[in-house]
């Protein structure tokens, strides 16, 4: 247990099963993790909310297809903008700036895009709220940092991400139900409503934590050997420039890419134009592989924070390149379900490791930087892996897209085998 805990909380934890207190042991023992994951819970459910009523709402103003996939590429385009601005704000001026004012500013967003009359409305005020999402993400995954140590790292960060999944699985279902009840603007005005209390709960049960940045900072000067060079004077340059951040910015593209172009477009589109799926049976598909990802959170966390990063990365996204040919190659349901099980699992087992990656290897007076750079390799993949894989399959096949998808990640994750050092050293793992 922690110093300072108090010891009925820890009478209460011995008093839990043993999968259910290895689990929540850590968010139970930890107030800022638990904060923080309270506040990502409020926050992704709003998102979840909205996400089945966006694109009917921006049908309302008749427009094409395109255009209402504009309503997530501004959303993710400000994301994309900001990261790296707001990683240095959190440097500077510290992580409760983003952590309060991003849900602020997302209920604004919702606000004024339950508002708009017109899809030149709506845009503007989805980028809003993509800027409160990336103040909120940014500063949360910076916090988490500040927090954690190398030794448990992967499990804070895989804490957060279950509370991600969590809002993002209840908001669904509310934001229909609000529809149906009280029509389609009823569920951004809600949300913009409870990013107040996101807020509110923000401002008086998080912390600052910029100081144990500082204090990093010096334990890594009085580490440093006599003579060593001084800090260089555009330390960034070298940070971001270095083989094993460009490594899992790779790594990270190449997963956001797979996510969004061949998960969540190629995929439904295979299984329904070629294999002649049902919306019904492919919602029970995608529902199963959701939960295959919060089954497989917390097993992948301690084998990312035991057994080192790399062997969290490299074998699980060897996996999902695997499950991606499997999927190209399927002309029936067997090799298909087979291919999303396969799939899930491979998606599910990198888990939080590429985070904590990045956050080991981060300077501690750049790790707001760091984190924003981060962050931004994986919205490029977001951005650009819709429309490079999607015109491929336009050009040849489905199947080519998915291919292409899996060499993709295929690459990204040998190169990183390759060239980049395990930050969990096996004398250090040895002796836990």
């Amino acid at each position: 247990m922690r110093r300072g805990a108090p010891a009925s909380r820890g009478r209460s934890l011995d008093r839990l099963p043993g999968p259910l207190r290895r689990s929540l042991g850590p968010l139970l023992e930890h107030n800022q993790l638990l904060a923080i994951s309270i506040a990502t819970v409020l926050v992704m459910a709003g998102q979840g909310v909205i996400s089945p009523v966006l694109p009917l709402f921006a049908k309302k103003f008749e427009v094409s297809s395109a255009a209402i996939g504009l309503t997530l590429s501004s959303f993710a385009l400000a994301r994309l903008i900001l990261n790296i601005p707001l990683g240095i704000l959190s440097d500077r001026y510290g992580r409760r700036l983003l952590l309060v004012a991003g849900p602020l500013v997302t209920g604004v967003g919702m606000v004024g895009s339950g508002f708009s009359f017109s899809i030149v409305d709506l845009l503007a005020w989805r980028f809003v709220a993509g800027a409160g999402s990336a103040m909120y993400m940014t500063g949360a995954q910076i916090y988490l940092t500040d927090i954690s140590t190398p030794a448990n790292r992967a499990r804070f960060i895989g804490t957060n991400q279950g509370a991600l999944l969590l809002g993002t699985s209840v908001g669904p279902a509310v934001g229909g139900l609000l529809a149906e009840a009280f029509g389609l603007r009823a569920p951004f005005i809600v949300v913009g409503v409870a990013a107040l209390f996101a807020t509110a709960h923000a401002y008086f049960r998080i912390p600052e934590t910029r100081h144990l940045a500082f204090a990093a900072v010096e334990a890594e000067r009085e580490a440093a050997p006599e003579g060593a060079p001084p800090a260089q004077r555009f330390a960034w340059v070298h940070f971001a420039t270095s083989r094993d951040f460009v490594a899992i910015s790779f790594v990270v593209m190449a997963i956001f890419l797979t996510r969004t172009a061949g998960r969540q477009t190629l995929m439904p589109l295979y299984a329904a134009e070629k294999l002649h799926m049902s919306p019904g049976v492919l919602g029970g598909v995608f529902t199963v592989m959701a939960l295959i990802n919060v089954a497989l959170l917390a097993p992948s966390a301690v084998i990312a924070d035991r057994y080192g990063r790399k062997w969290s990365i490299v074998p699980s996204n060897l996996v999902v390149a695997v499950s991606l040919f499997m999927l190209a190659g399927a002309h029936a349901y067997p090799m298909f379900l087979a291919g999303a099980f396969v799939h899930a699992v491979g998606s599910s087992l990198a888990g939080p490791a590429p985070a904590a990656y990045t956050a080991d290897i981060a300077p501690a007076n750049l790790r707001g930087l760091a984190m924003g750079m981060y962050r931004s390799a994986g919205d490029i993949g977001f951005l650009i892996g819709p429309p490079l894989l999607g015109a491929l399959a336009d050009a040849t096949s489905y199947a080519w897209g998915l291919s292409a998808n899996g060499v993709i990640m295929a690459v990204a994750c040998l190169w990183f085998l390759v060239i980049a050092r395990e930050t969990i050293s096996r004398p250090a793992l040895a002796s836990r």
